[in-house]
């Protein structure tokens, strides 16, 4: 079987998480659209869009799980994160110099860890 070659990520999360990876998102870009959230259903913007995205030159990550027939199926303080794996690996790339090593950060990942 030939090795799977995953074209999009995507993260639940709660809102302290999501501020995280929205950040980061946006670290190295200068547009302030790199991340959207167009309007779908559940699948849409888990599947649909964020694999659009895959193909797209500037990769643009998207939040969701709006979508009112969807939500019962997560947990009441999750929305989703999909990211095209390419442009997640930039992200990573850049984790070190980012805003992960604040002050702030560790404030808001001290509440992250004492939620689970």
């Amino acid at each position: 079987m030939d090795e799977d070659k995953p074209e999009v990520a995507i993260f639940f999360a709660t809102p302290d998480v999501l501020s995280g990876l929205f950040t980061l998102a946006a670290f190295d870009q200068n547009n302030p659209h790199g991340t959207i959230a167009p309007f779908g259903s559940g699948c849409s913007s888990l599947v649909y869009y964020p694999y659009r995205e895959s193909l797209q030159e500037r990769q643009r990550a998207v939040i969701g799980m709006f979508d009112i027939s969807a939500r019962p199926c997560v947990g009441e303080n999750i929305l989703t994160f999909a990211v095209p794996v390419k442009r997640l690996k930039t992200m990573i790339d850049y984790m070190e110099e980012s805003f992960l090593i604040t002050e702030s950060w560790r404030k808001v990942q001290k509440r992250i860890d004492a939620g689970n």
